[in-house]
């Protein structure tokens, strides 16, 4: 991984990373990665969604609140690329650069097929719900992760930092048992909430 964060800060670096661009969309291998929600921006996408040459998907975080990357085309007809009984599935590996101010000391990933609403049982899609590919999910930065499976499909990636400048890897799986023309996973970076401040008795003259 040491390689890989050499290479994309300094690819990063020559694009002119932090400022603000169009929206992108990738189409790779019969997926499209689009940044349209706004808060980040896709640099790259590559790979096959396999164990072994998993989708890579090179982003950078500009904003501090929850952002979104739109994922179209996963169905049956598509295809299963890892070793679940799930009509459709594959392996994403995401490197995120922290181009905010703070720095991270957690890590949200959830998915939505309707944006805001929680994905559950009913819509078939989830983090490789059922099985072990792909597990224990992994990140560079990050030493535990905590899934949740209902009532929404989510991953806690805790216990590390990102500091702003710097980037991280995550990677896990996904699956769906029926056609989803379209989802999200829902990003959001946290930082620690500042303790209030202890309230000060008043001064006896």
């Amino acid at each position: 991984m040491n390689a890989m964060r050499l290479i994309v800060l300094a690819a990063t670096a020559l694009l002119g990373a932090g400022h603000d661009v169009a929206a992108a969309a990738f189409e790779v291998d019969g997926l499209i990665f689009s940044d349209e929600e706004g808060g980040f921006q896709i640099l790259s996408v590559s790979g096959h969604g396999t164990l072994e040459d998993p989708f890579v998907v090179v982003e950078e975080i500009i904003d501090n609140r929850p952002a979104a990357l739109v994922i179209r085309g996963l169905s049956p007809a598509w295809g299963n690329r890892i070793p679940t009984n799930h009509p459709a599935g594959f392996v994403l590996r995401k490197v995120v650069i922290n181009r905010t101010d703070l720095t991270w000391d957690t890590y949200d990933q959830e998915l939505q097929i309707e944006r805001g609403i929680p994905s559950d049982i009913y819509d078939g899609l989830s983090f490789g719900q059922a099985s072990d590919a792909g597990r224990p999910f992994r990140s560079d930065r990050f030493a535990q992760n905590t899934t949740e499976d209902e009532p929404r499909d989510f991953i806690n990636f805790h216990d590390g930092e990102v500091p702003p400048g710097d980037l991280v890897m995550f990677e896990f799986v996904i699956t769906a048992t029926s056609s989803v023309e379209q989802f999200y996973i829902v990003q959001d970076p946290n930082r620690p909430i500042a303790a209030l401040p202890v309230a000060r008795r008043p001064r006896k003259v």
